[in-house]
Order: C-alpha cells, then sequence, then structure tokens
C-alpha cells in the first residue's frame, strides 16, 4: 500500500513539472562572489530590515502607476515600431573608439594585441549597419557585448578600477521576451548587432528569434505580469533553459504565462508556462505600497556588484531599474541616462550640510534617485536624521585613491566608512551628489 502510494506522488510530481515552467533558483557562482566584500560602520549601525524605511514610503494612486504602466510599455515594445535601428552618433561605435584609443588587455593583465581586435572590429562589418532591420525577441537572458566575441578587455587591470570585474565588452545584459530589432549581422554570422528598449549591441544569433506581425500581435496583447522574485529558472521539463532575474516581462491570458522560443526557421514560437509556486511573477504594475517596496527591494540585498549585469548580477543602474520595473516605472541603461528619467532636484552647488536637509526634505523613499555622475542610488528614507540609501556599490575611495571595495549591494548613509581615516572625505557619496530624481 505505501509503495502505490509513493509511486502516485511521484507520477504527480513529474506532472506538475512536465512541459515549460517556471521556479526558484539560483544563479551560477562564479569568482565574483569571491571579491573582497569591506565592513564598516553603516553597516553594523543603520537598520538593514528593508521595512524599516518601507513604512516611510507613500504609495502612487492608480492613475499615477496606470500612466507610467503605459509608458513603460510603450518603451519596451518600441523596438517593434521602428523602422530602423536608431542610435546617437556619438555612441555609435564607441568600442572601436576605445580599444583603439588606449591599450587594452585581458584579465590577467596581458595586453591584446591590435591583430586580434582589429579582427573583431572587421567581423563587426559596422559598415552594414542598419542594412537587415529585422524584428526579433530573445529567447534567454543574454549578455550584450560591444563588439561580436565572447572575449572580456579591460583598459588595465593593474590600475584601480579598471581591471575585474570592469569588462568593457560588456555592454549590458537582456531578459528574456526582450523586443528587439536587428541591424545588421557579423560577418561569420554568428552575431546580430540589436537595439532593445534600453541598450544596444551584439548578442548571438543562436539566443534569438526573429517575429512576424502575426507573432508581435499575439504577443503584445496589453496583459503583463512581472517576475517579483529573483534569479528564478524557466525550465523546460528538468532541464533549465534560462536564469530569469526580478523585473523580467511575461505577458499572459487565462492558460498561462507567454515567452518565445524558436523554431527550424530561426521564427519565433509563442509557448507557454506555468509557475510552480505563487509570488514568483504578478501582474504588473505590482501595487507601490509598503509591503511591496521593501519585498522587491529585499531582492537585491548582498548580490554582488557586476559591471554591466555580468555574471548574472547588477551594477547600480541595473539595480535601480529593476526595482521600480515591476511598479511599472521604466528606467533607461546608464546612471546619466536615469538621471534624465524623473523629475530633478538639483543640489550639486548645496554644502554637504545643506544637501542632507534637502535630500531629507525632497527625496521620496522608495520614490527617488540620488545621482552623481556614474553612480546612481534608490533613496530608502531617513535614520536618525541621516538620508539613507540602497546601491550597487563598487567600493569607497581612500585618501591615496585607492578603494575599499564593498563589492555588492548595501544599505547605507551617504558616508560610507566615514569613520575611518582612510576615507577620502571629498569623494563622498554626499560630496558628489548633484540631483535628486523623483517619481
Amino acid at each position: 500500500m505505501s509503495k502505490k502510494l509513493f509511486f502516485i506522488i511521484l507520477v504527480n510530481i513529474s506532472i506538475l513539472h512536465a512541459g515549460y515552467y517556471l521556479s526558484l533558483g539560483e544563479r551560477k557562482q562564479t569568482k565574483i562572489d569571491k571579491m573582497p566584500k569591506a565592513q564598516f560602520a553603516d553597516l553594523l549601525n543603520i537598520p538593514q530590515d528593508l521595512s524599516y524605511y518601507a513604512n516611510q514610503a507613500k504609495s502612487f494612486s492608480y492613475a499615477e502607476q496606470k500612466k507610467y504602466d503605459d509608458e513603460y510599455n510603450q518603451k519596451y515594445f518600441a523596438p517593434w515600431s521602428k523602422s530602423e535601428v536608431m542610435i546617437q552618433p556619438q555612441d555609435l561605435g564607441w568600442e572601436t573608439r576605445f580599444v583603439r584609443e588606449k591599450p587594452i588587455f585581458r584579465d590577467n593583465a596581458l595586453q591584446i594585441s591590435p591583430y586580434i581586435y582589429e579582427e573583431w572590429i572587421n567581423n563587426a562589418d559596422m559598415q552594414s549597419y542598419n542594412t537587415v532591420k529585422i524584428k526579433a525577441i530573445t529567447i534567454k537572458r543574454v549578455d550584450l557585448k560591444s563588439l561580436p566575441t565572447d572575449e572580456s578587455f579591460y583598459r588595465n587591470p593593474k590600475q584601480v578600477g579598471e581591471g575585474f570585474p570592469f569588462d568593457y565588452n560588456q555592454n549590458s545584459a537582456y531578459p528574456p521576451n526582450m523586443p528587439l530589432l536587428i541591424s545588421h549581422y557579423s560577418k561569420d554570422g554568428k552575431w546580430a548587432f540589436v537595439q532593445g528598449a534600453y541598450a544596444f549591441g551584439w548578442i548571438k544569433v543562436s539566443q534569438l528569434a526573429m517575429v512576424d506581425d502575426n507573432f508581435i500581435k499575439q504577443f503584445q496583447n496589453g496583459n503583463y505580469a512581472i517576475t517579483i522574485k529573483d534569479n528564478l529558472k524557466l525550465h523546460n521539463d528538468n532541464r533549465a533553459i534560462s536564469l530569469v532575474k526580478m523585473g523580467t516581462i511575461f505577458p499572459y491570458d487565462k492558460d498561462g504565462y507567454f515567452f518565445a522560443t524558436k523554431d527550424e526557421n530561426g521564427f519565433a514560437i509563442l509557448t507557454k508556462f506555468n509557475s510552480t509556486e505563487n509570488e514568483l511573477i504578478s501582474h504588473k504594475p505590482l501595487r507601490f505600497n509598503s509591503e511591496n517596496v521593501a519585498k522587491i527591494a529585499s531582492q537585491f540585498k548582498n548580490e554582488p556588484y557586476g559591471w554591466g549585469e555580468s555574471h548574472e548580477t547588477r551594477d547600480c543602474s541595473a539595480l535601480t531599474r529593476d526595482f521600480f520595473a515591476p511598479f511599472g516605472i521604466f528606467l533607461d541603461r546608464n546612471s546619466g541616462q536615469q538621471a534624465k528619467n524623473g523629475c530633478q532636484t538639483y543640489i550639486r552647488s548645496l554644502q554637504k550640510d545643506d544637501k542632507k536637509k534637502k535630500i531629507l526634505a525632497n527625496a521620496k523613499p522608495f520614490r527617488s534617485m540620488l545621482f552623481v555622475p556614474g553612480h546612481i542610488v534608490l533613496y530608502l528614507g531617513e535614520y536618525n536624521d541621516e538620508p539613507v540609501v540602497m546601491h550597487a556599490y563598487w567600493g569607497i575611495r581612500q585618501n591615496d585613491w585607492t578603494k575599499l571595495i564593498t563589492g555588492r549591494t548595501i544599505i547605507s548613509t551617504t558616508e560610507p566608512a566615514k569613520e575611518l581615516n582612510t576615507t577620502r572625505e571629498g569623494s563622498q557619496l554626499i560630496e558628489t551628489l548633484q540631483s535628486i530624481i523623483s517619481f
């Protein structure tokens, strides 16, 4: 009797996990998890529980969230409404200028010869820019490369902040289901130069599928869900086919969630999956309230800092982008662009104490970011009359211009490690912050 019951349980589990399904998972551990993680007073002396700050957050009205969410969807699907890839002239070809301007290196500090990088540039075939103009979609989470190669390159690993993890071939990353417009292909036919909602670069042809008007009509159905847990796994039967980070969008109907797979001719097929657990994915936009902002923000704590979302992690602007996404607020790719996404209040000319007062008076907990060129942080609220932020932070500038490496997402004041006599006061966040961006 017990053997029969055991057999029935196994059969039921097999049925539950047959086909495509989304479940809890984890990202692959790599050397990015072994980076130094400095400790300092803020991490011990200010609340690290997100719910403490979430109680300071004020909800959006339904109308506000609806307006932001409509704008989000328009920007997300914009590549499918464009007639050609559109990149600003100053940005197009930056990677070619970068590798030719000064020497580049591998992470072992060996210089990469011009012969090698000129091969990469030749394979990119930028003379064919915008000759293809085919609509497409990602079929898994993909790294977006600056040049059509898997090789990493660094400016100078012997200099502070110019070695690992600052791989200049890591432009960004895209989740599954990202609408794309293909400009052209590499000469070897293995890579496509694409533009999505917030970045452009090279992805492997094997990682995308072409879409036609019929697929777009079915996919762009107006009903969208978004993942609200991080590092999920999308499976086909028992085989994981993609990591799914928080903030990934899936259209849905009464029978399940949609994502793209690919047929033998390279075209997208509308495929459905179900979730194995509750609270992995939710209707977009998720209601902006104290419970949900704490739940979403807590997903980022202690994640290793990953330049360009390398090694399946996040940098500062990927954190802010993925925090706001479930609530229907679209952010561009990098910190400088994100500083223009909301309503700005300038604080650059203020002295330190006046900046703090301005932040406390004007910034909105979980609805504001603070910006300094090259870095952006999520404003959480106040503790003991100090502004508190969450940020994916590489490190704190020292008096000798090295960095005390934090290497992860932390909750801190705007003066992290101020108690250390090695910390360079003039480089503290509060000294360099330029604006408050609010929604």
